[in-house]
């Protein structure tokens, strides 16, 4: 066999000469220039080619049955072009996205997935023209998938009712059906059929559908190529290979073509047929969304953002050189207000002049925000903060490649920008000393530092572990020696303060907890802070943290007769030299509770006025949502407490100018006056404009430099986060969308083969106009005559309403709110509106013979639906139990690690768990969270005495003693995140015996990042590691006896794992009661 050419191109990348040189320059900043984006500069500085420059980012292409053609997606719309290449023609232009296009087998239709209403639905144009028309009216999502060989039904992957699920329906337009009938946790998509043998071939795993673009996952959730008849029953898994294998295609002779990553761990394309498993490509860049035509002349795929074709009879891959118009559009101006946008801003000494960033741009206003000017910033950047030097001069932190650096400029906007800084670290919470001669800030993971205006230099104070982000405000103390931080210790974050002059360092608190935001009372007596002194904060976050503070020194309380006898003394000067000084022995003992409120109470910010401190914090204890609040204390009084009005969802690093304070709420600054007790919004009227291109493009380099600064694991998976960076900011001239920003993002982040992975991002221009809704109830009708009622879903609407004693099994749909239904055409159309807020009421008339009857339902959304359908599956499990067990064995099911799921745990301990012999906790399909500890604190309780009323039975002290009865854990290769770590918890501690499968190997600790524009992406950064070292995110967490629930168990009921659990105990003697 001919073996296809290794490299990534047949030709060359053009990238349009001055977008490079942004790109390349960015790049050059922080590493050497990478030989292929010295190639594409070369390439793009060329004063001619004879060589057009082909589009990037076209996908999901789809070959005619011929093999002469391709349908693709670009742009949000389809195109055709013949396979050999050349110009291409525009098929669709709705509004949304159009994709994953499939021509039927006898060439006369072209089916997709469009986004027309708000939701992605399966529309059928004909090739020959004419109207497209609509075929599914579900707000789930709806992808196309495949055709049935006589080219009647569309196969299409829906989450209509579960996860995913495979559905089919007619090009006429009937109701969908479910093809396989499958369990609620099959996970059935890119279904393809055999032409001879009626099977499905499929992938069920989260990695092919959700995941796709994480690369190299080895673990029990890896998707294999499978199928199964209905028909026959017959179940195959047709792949071994414990990697991705996805994308599975069939021509009309049965040959399965698909991708995996076997070979080198990029996708590459196999082929599955009477002589086995065979490689044909060997690309070191991965291929994706394969598809064979009909004919099995040509499998048409994407590699690179552009369209690629492997000859079937010749064994070769080439690049279709596609000739497109393309409509640059980010590029221009995109205007925004500043209102609403504010993320950062201070006040200059002088109380006149402000100085604020608002989308990543800096401005300088009037205190009244009337006359506003934009700083000449650099406009491919972010500019981040902003501090005042002085009336004059602004310090701001500004984007170089990805990193915040230092900038300075004078604030009349005349002057030239100074980059003080050029490292490929963030320097980050900008602080100016009371003095106004210092500066502090951290830089990096480990950097405290302090610069000097006046020589515009930077010298390190400390080391310490800070983290790059989380990060208290460092506070200066009033004389402007000390400076005041949180450190972590395990975890958990002590209060640092760091002498200047001197370089001594103090940790005040040493606690295993947290106390957070230290902030000085001006008076130099006091500390304030936010801390809950007995739970920490990770890794569930703080829940009940008040206000404390701490005396520096020992302080002696005011005595009244003294207060008399000032009364006949004669006035004089109260100034006093303010000096912090720290007594350090028994300083814990003058720790002093501020406030007692419920909840959580935040960043302490204090005013001081004579011997009156007025201690401003978030709290939300109320009720009424995160506001600002004020405890005053006076001596001789009592501490009075108030909400500040107008402080809804308030940030509480407040700015002091002037002898005022300033704050941010909901991205608009405003003016707090503590007399009134309010605030008054400071309105800065003023537009300005951003190039989207620029924004892309700096995202991309942010997202990159927060991974690169803070991916839990130095080695990067063992892959060249460097190399990656370069080769896909070749792309990033290319975007002209933001779903090219969101593809390219993600297929970088993939290349770390790491979950709780992803970047997030949504604009304004994606927005569609209609944003239609389904109107469920909870009857659920036939698969095979969908107008038939076939029961009412248990706890539904319609059965709170009661009617399940009126609707019966059998009874026929005859109209919905008056309209009377097509029996041939689609159900779901009459349940879909366009109408806003759902929940609505609906009235629905049935027959059941030749007599009608109407009934009433207030619709539910279709989501809550799945959640009734995982609530059966549990009360099966349930029932299941307490029929083979004879109610002596307890079984709780936990389908996350949330709060409600804990709660729901504990309960159960409390109601089942007390009156039996045995504890079977079900952690399959668990999806994380952060209660590890509290299941396991649960679990581990064990009786150590009874205790007896006279006469009465004795009784286990505790109460709930679970570790002193038999304890079985069901895992399987959906168990995943914090279900992760509970299950390595329990296994570590012996608390248990693990049956089922390994887990998914799908546990880091994330943290979300925002980025310019309210995008986000996620920052693994907290690794987990057993005691043996092993990283359970490529490890996962093996039972101590394994057994699989294979797809076919679940579709005929059967769980294996269940039954094993039955069998183990009975061996540990516990009685079922038969």
């Amino acid at each position: 066999m001919k073996r296809t050419c290794t490299s990534c191109f047949s030709g060359k990348i053009l990238i349009p000469g001055f977008a490079a040189f942004l790109i390349l320059w960015a790049l050059s900043l922080i590493s050497p220039l990478p030989a292929s984006a010295a190639e594409a500069v070369q390439i793009a500085n060329e004063t001619a080619s004879d060589e057009a420059v082909l589009p990037f980012f076209l996908t999901h292409p789809a070959p005619s049955p011929d093999g002469q053609s391709v349908v693709f997606s670009f742009e949000g719309d389809l195109w055709q072009v013949p396979v050999s290449g050349g110009v291409a023609s525009r098929l669709t232009g709705m509004p949304g996205e159009e994709t994953h296009p499939r021509f039927s087998p006898d060439g006369r239709w072209v089916a997709f997935s469009g986004e027309l209403d708000g939701n992605t639905s399966v529309y059928l144009k004909p090739v020959g023209g004419g109207d497209i028309r609509r075929l599914t009216w579900h707000d789930g999502s709806n992808l196309v998938n495949s055709w049935s060989w006589d080219s009647q039904h569309v196969r299409f992957s829906s989450d209509r009712y579960n996860y995913i699920d495979a559905y089919e329906v007619s090009i006429s337009g009937d109701t969908p059906r479910r093809l396989m009938n499958s369990h609620f946790f099959n996970l059935p998509h890119d279904v393809a059929q055999h032409p001879d043998t009626g099977d499905f071939f499929f992938t069920d795993t989260w990695e092919s559908f959700r995941f796709y673009e994480r690369k190299r996952y080895r673990g029990p959730f890896n998707p294999v190529i499978r199928s199964y008849n209905p028909e026959t029953d017959v179940y195959t898994a047709h792949t071994v290979h414990d990697g991705k294998n996805m994308w599975p295609s069939i021509d009309r002779s049965g040959v399965v073509y698909y991708t995996s990553d076997a070979y080198n761990g990029e996708y590459n394309l196999f082929r599955l047929g009477a002589d086995g498993l065979e490689q044909l490509t060997h690309f070191d860049r991965s291929v994706k969304f394969p598809q064979v035509s009909a004919d099995g002349s040509v499998v048409v795929f994407e590699l690179d953002y552009q369209l690629w074709a492997y000859d079937v009879a010749q064994a070769e891959a080439r690049r279709i050189p596609v000739q497109i118009t393309r409509t640059p559009v980010l590029g221009l101006p995109v205007s925004f207000e500043v209102a609403g946008n504010i993320t950062a801003f201070d006040v200059s000494p002088d109380g006149k002049k402000l100085a604020f960033v608002a989308r990543g741009e800096l401005f300088v206003s009037d205190a009244e925000g009337r006359f506003v000017r934009q700083m000449p910033t650099r406009s491919d950047e972010r500019v981040g903060e902003v501090i005042w030097l002085n009336d004059e001069d602004l310090l701001y932190t500004q984007t170089l490649a990805g990193y915040f650096n230092l900038f300075r400029m004078r604030a009349t906007g005349d002057g030239p920008e100074m980059k003080l800084t050029e490292l490929s670290l963030h320097h980050r919470n900008l602080r100016l000393s009371p003095d106004a001669e210092s500066v502090a800030y951290f830089r990096g993971r480990t950097e405290v530092m302090r610069f000097d205006p006046a020589r515009n230099q930077s010298r390190l104070l400390l080391e310490d572990e800070l983290w790059t982000f989380r990060n208290s405000t460092l506070r200066w103390s009033p004389d402007s020696r000390w400076v005041a931080f949180n450190a972590y210790r395990f975890f958990e974050r002590d209060i640092i303060v760091h002498e200047i002059s001197g370089g001594q360092t103090l940790n005040l608190t040493r606690t295993g907890v947290t106390e957070n935001t230290p902030f000085w009372s001006a008076d130099s007596r006091y500390l304030y802070f936010s801390t809950d002194r007995i739970q920490p904060v990770f890794p569930r976050g703080n829940t009940a943290a008040d206000i404390w503070r701490m005396a520096l020194t020992p302080q002696a309380a005011p005595l009244r007769l003294d207060r008399f006898d000032a009364l006949f003394t004669e006035g004089g000067s109260t100034d006093t030299e303010v000096r912090v000084e720290i007594e350090t022995d028994r300083l814990h003992e003058r720790w002093e509770q501020i406030t007692r409120h419920s909840g959580n109470q935040t960043g302490p910010f204090v005013v001081v006025d004579g011997e009156k401190q007025t201690v401003i914090y978030g709290s939300a204890h109320d009720g009424s949502g995160f506001h600002l609040w004020k405890t005053v204390l006076e001596p001789f009084k009592s501490p009075e407490t108030t909400k500040i009005d107008g402080t809804r969802n308030a940030g509480t690093d407040i700015v002091t100018a002037g002898g005022s304070q300033f704050l941010l709420i909901s991205g608009n600054i405003h003016k707090l006056d503590l007399n009134r007790n309010n605030t008054e919004r400071i309105r800065i009227e003023h537009r300005f404009s951003r190039n989207l291109m620029n924004e892309f493009s700096q995202m991309f380099f942010e997202t990159w430099a927060n991974l690169e600064e803070n991916f839990y694991e130095e080695n990067f998976h063992g892959q060249d986060w460097h190399a990656l960076r370069d080769y896909y900011a070749q792309f990033l001239p290319h975007l002209n969308s933001r779903a090219n920003l969101r593809r390219l993002t993600n297929d970088l982040l993939g290349e770390l083969n790491s979950s709780h992975m992803g970047f997030n991002t949504r604009g304004d221009e994606e927005n569609v106009f209609l944003n239609a809704r389904t109107l469920a109830t909870g009857i659920l009708f036939r698969n095979d005559d969908p107008f038939v009622v076939e029961r009412i879903l248990h706890g539904s609407n319609a059965e709170l309403a009661g009617l399940q004693a009126v609707v019966q099994p059998g009874d026929m749909l005859r109209a919905v709110n008056g309209v009377r239904v097509n029996p041939e055409g689609n159900r779901e159309r009459y349940f879909s509106t366009a109408e806003a807020g759902t929940p609505r009421e609906l009235e629905l008339t049935f027959a059941r013979g030749r007599a009608e009857y109407p009934v009433r339902v207030q619709s539910q959304t279709s989501g809550s639906l799945q959640n009734l359908f995982y609530d059966e599956w549990e009360r099966s499990r349930q029932h299941k139990v307490d029929e083979i067990t004879g109610e002596r064995v307890a079984y709780i099911h936990m389908r996350n690690m949330g709060a409600g799921s804990l709660r729901h745990f504990q309960q159960e301990i409390a109601r089942q768990f007390v009156h039996r012999d045995a504890l079977i906790l079900d952690l399959r399909y668990n999806r994380g969270g952060n209660v590890h500890d509290d299941v396991i604190q649960t679990l581990s309780r064990a009786p150590y005495l009874n205790w007896q009323f006279r006469s009465g039975a004795l009784a286990d002290q505790p109460n709930f003693a679970p570790a002193g009865k038999p304890i079985v854990v069901l895992i399987n290769e959906q168990s995943l995140s914090d279900a992760e770590m509970t299950t390595a918890g329990l296994r570590e501690l012996g608390l248990g015996t693990l049956i089922g499968m390994p887990t998914y190997r799908w546990i880091i600790f994330t943290t979300a990042m925002g980025l310019v524009d309210g995008s986000s992406h996620r920052l693994p950064a907290w690794g987990v590691f057993d005691f043996e070292g092993n990283n359970l995110e490529l490890t996962g967490v093996t039972p101590h006896i394994e057994i699989r629930n294979s797809f076919h168990d679940l579709l005929h009921g059967r769980d294996p794992q269940l039954e094993r659990a039955f069998e183990y105990l009975r061996e540990q003697g516990v009685s079922f009661g038969e």
